[in-house]
């Protein structure tokens, strides 16, 4: 039997969102898997030797099950000329940190060899985001034990998801920090959690995962109140000791700054605190991932090297300001003793 019963994973329902970008670490995956719940490696713009070695780390601290998040290669139709109008635009960044811009290009993130490394070394739990694979790819996981999660933000694409034959869904409501994990990047208006799950509910009987604006233990209750088997944090959990949070980002944690959705830094949409690169850019940055993403990093990784938060991307939810910088077991043992 393949450990897809969520029950069978978890001894608190609550699980460790994958972070991309640096916040996802061996150490916060195993703290949060150590106390009882199950914590994700982010496997996104990582390498495939990366990963291995990240999955090997863990095993090294911890027994418990983890998971690994993989970006599903989903392609979206491109204008050139807005993406060449776009870095036009970005030329006084480039001049502000002393570097040139990146080179627009697409990418399957490495897909491939990604999904052989999970083949391979068989973490209890493979989610998708951006899409879902197709059931020859479903099905090659879960035959080698393997549970598989499909990432989803409407009732269609849970239908779709399902279709596939995973074994949970992943439901990301409108609160949600980072990137929209939606298949494809519109600009329909995002539907807030509780009653997302109640839409997907009404559309499949698999297990879901709440995710999107749970900070503490209520959000939790009210997660799995609405129909979730489980709550899925991410940013709660970008203050703790064991997260690869960058400097500036956390300091960005202590401000008050609203969050809102932006195309400005990847050219997908994602939930960030509000800086001045995101003020700036915002109208003008195309839908054009991951393009935009190779364009702009150059300018994000040296704003992040001098410690300026106005020029990274601030990935945060709606609920960031309650973040604690506290040991992610403690945080983890505490939201589930609400139950």
């Amino acid at each position: 039997m393949r450990a897809g019963p969520l029950a069978a994973l978890l001894e608190i329902p609550i699980v460790g969102a994958p972070l991309g970008g640096g916040p996802s670490t061996p150490a916060l995956v195993v703290a949060v898997c150590e106390a009882g719940g199950l914590g994700f490696l982010a496997a996104g713009y990582r390498s495939a030797t990366d990963l291995s070695g990240e999955i090997g780390e863990v095993r090294t601290r911890t027994a418990r099950p983890f998971g690994v998040n993989l970006f599903f290669p989903a392609r979206i139709n491109v204008a050139e000329d807005a993406v060449a109008a776009y870095a036009a635009s970005l030329a006084g960044e480039a001049k502000r940190y002393g570097v040139e811009l990146g080179e627009p290009r697409w990418s399957d993130d490495d897909w491939e060899a990604k999904l052989a490394v999970v083949l391979r070394e068989r973490p209890a739990v493979v989610s998708f985001t951006f899409g879902c694979p197709d059931r020859e790819v479903v099905a090659s996981l879960q035959v080698e034990d393997v549970a598989v999660w499909c990432t989803v933000t409407t009732p269609a694409e849970a239908e779709l998801a399902a279709s596939t034959g995973v074994d949970a869904l992943v439901v990301q409501g409108a609160e949600a920090g980072g990137h929209r994990s939606s298949f494809d990047d519109t600009d329909a208006e995002p539907v807030p959690l509780l009653s997302l799950l109640a839409l997907v509910r009404r559309t499949t009987d698999l297990p879901l995962v709440g995710s999107g604006g749970i900070a503490d233990g209520a959000g939790v209750t009210a997660a799995v109140n609405a129909g979730a088997s489980a709550a899925q944090i991410g940013s709660a959990l970008m203050l703790t000791p064991e997260a690869g949070t960058s400097a500036p980002h956390r300091t960005a944690f202590s401000g008050d700054a609203p969050t809102s959705l932006t195309r400005a830094f990847t050219g997908r949409r994602a939930r960030g605190i509000v800086n001045r690169f995101l003020r700036d850019h915002d109208a003008l940055a195309p839908s054009a991932y991951p393009e935009v993403h190779y364009l702009t990093a150059p300018v994000r990784a040296a704003a992040r090297a001098v410690g300026d938060a106005d020029g990274i991307n601030l990935w945060a939810g709606t609920a960031y300001r309650r973040a604690r910088a506290e040991p992610a077991a403690e945080l983890v043992a505490r939201w589930g003793a609400t139950l």
